[in-house]
């Protein structure tokens, strides 16, 4: 579900396959995190989910509240999910300053994207999990058996 409610599934036959084989671990890190469903819109500021981590940016919301506390919070509970369920992978949403594994919204509101990762996915990577979008499940599926 994405920030404002609105559902946004993943429609493929792979996806539907690891759900019927009890493969999936479904998590959200902002609704871990503390944030409410629906929530306002919130962007990286200063540089990526890693700048994040490291204490560089920060996110916030389009009225400028930080937010940056229950995205970290969210992002160490994924990762302590992961571990107990022993995921080697994570497919998470691409674009979510949560999730985004390849591109972000560039802190501005305005719509723009730019090439980076978000506060979760940026963690799983640091700590040996390997991401992907849900654009790439082939890529998934390859991973898995090798």
């Amino acid at each position: 579900m994405r920030y404002d409610g609105a559902g946004k599934p993943v429609r493929d036959a792979l996806f539907e396959g690891w759900r019927a084989e009890g493969r999936l671990v479904p998590f959200c890190p902002e609704v871990a995190g503390g944030l409410p469903v629906p929530r306002p819109p919130a962007e990286i500021v200063g540089g990526g989910g890693a700048e994040v981590l490291d204490g560089t940016a920060r996110v916030v919301t389009d009225t400028g509240a930080d937010v940056t506390g229950a995205f970290l919070r969210g992002a160490r509970l994924a990762l302590d999910t992961a571990r107990r369920a022993g995921a080697r992978v994570a497919i998470l949403k691409e674009g979510s300053p949560s999730c985004g594994s390849h591109r972000v919204h560039d802190g501005t509101f305005s719509g723009r994207k730019v090439a980076g990762d978000g506060v979760t996915a940026a963690l799983l990577e640091r700590e040996g999990i390997r991401v992907f979008s849900e654009d790439e499940l082939p890529a998934v599926a390859a991973f898995l058996s090798s």
